[in-house]
């Protein structure tokens, strides 16, 4: 697969799977701290005074297609921040040249600081002798010019905790400090067999690897259904960076897990309880906008020769996103309606 070596651009760099044919993951690089962030206990990092949490100095870089960087674009936009921290949206396909701007079509927009052609135009402007993935979501200091940060779980925590005094008065976490290390639990316990799972399923090159992924998959997606028969939410009773990292890859299951990555056990809209759920966090006021199938379709299916090498994009279900989801009767409550929705 393709990534940046000593800030020459190779595509022949690292393997995505191990021997017994498991999907590894690379780490992500840029891992800085936003002043006035509330790092995760499991984090080891402190925040760095050199980036302060001031509107218009930063900026987002994402995929619409892609489920890491959605869980950006759901705080920036539940919590106001549209004004504060601007966005570039590249292009949902993806080819030897890694994330490119295509600003003429319909969804992305050009390199709103740069005028960059490629994603990895930023990554060797940050580390000229960077050797990495090039990924999104990238958060970008304009002031010092150089990454931030291009973890997805990082960048949400910085947004719901550095940046509240830019946007409204809605939380993603917590006040009690208990509650709010049970939500960096569940983000914990949700990635592996599910958030990462749908990968480990639909790039697994080995039987038992793929057996493996699938039953965590559905282990994980069965535990949850049963605890939202009760539970409105994840943890507590308010909408949290959980629920954000949770629907991300519900959001994209029935139209391109399902079949793409062969997580083909069971619908989402065939649970009792996750798909009211997922529908209940669609229509939260500021998340659809969020969502462009479009772009999440083109990716999954014409990025991925090795999965699908025709590039014919799957139809999928058809989906009512706006049909009542009953939730209203669990204890919580989803953030205040913003004044323009």
């Amino acid at each position: 697969m393709n990534q940046l070596v000593d800030g020459e651009w190779r595509t022949d760099a690292y393997e995505s799977t191990d021997e017994e044919g498991a999907f590894q993951r690379g780490e992500t690089t840029f891992r800085d701290w936003i002043a006035g962030s509330d790092v995760p206990a499991h984090v080891d990092a402190e925040p760095d005074d050199r980036f302060q949490p001031e509107a218009g100095r930063y900026h987002l870089y994402v995929s619409y297609a892609c489920p890491w960087a959605h869980r950006t674009l759901l705080a920036r936009s539940l919590l106001e921040l549209e004004d504060a921290i601007g966005v570039s949206v590249v292009d949902p396909w993806r080819g030897e040249d890694g994330w490119q701007f295509s600003p003429e079509k319909d969804g992305c927009t050009p390199d709103r600081v740069h005028g960059s052609d490629y994603l990895r135009e930023l990554y060797a402007a940050a580390d000229p002798d960077a050797t990495c993935r090039v990924t999104v979501p990238v958060l970008w200091d304009t002031a010092e010019e150089t990454v931030v940060n291009n973890e997805s779980r990082e960048i949400l925590r910085m947004l719901t905790t550095a940046f509240d005094g830019l946007g409204d008065d809605v939380s993603l976490l917590p006040d009690d400090p208990e509650a709010r290390d049970r939500v960096d639990e569940v983000v914990t316990e949700i990635y592996e067999p599910v958030n990462n799972g749908v990968y480990r399923a639909g790039f697994a090159t080995s039987q038992t690897a793929y057996d493996e992924a699938i039953d965590d998959l559905f282990g994980a997606l069965d535990r949850w259904d049963a605890h939202l028969a009760e539970n409105r939410y994840l943890v507590g009773e308010g909408l949290t960076e959980a629920d954000l990292c949770l629907f991300t890859t519900l959001v994209r299951f029935d139209q391109v897990y399902h079949t793409h990555f062969m997580c083909d056990r069971q619908y989402v809209h065939q649970y009792e309880h996750l798909w009211p759920y997922l529908r209940d966090l669609y229509t939260t006021p500021g998340v659809a906008k969020t969502v462009n199938m479009d772009h999440i379709k083109e990716h999954y299916y014409t990025t991925h020769p090795d999965v699908t090498p025709s590039g014919i994009v799957a139809r999928g279900p058809d989906l009512d996103w706006e049909e009542s989801h009953g939730r209203d009767r669990l204890a919580g409550s989803p953030p205040t309606p913003r004044a323009d929705d």
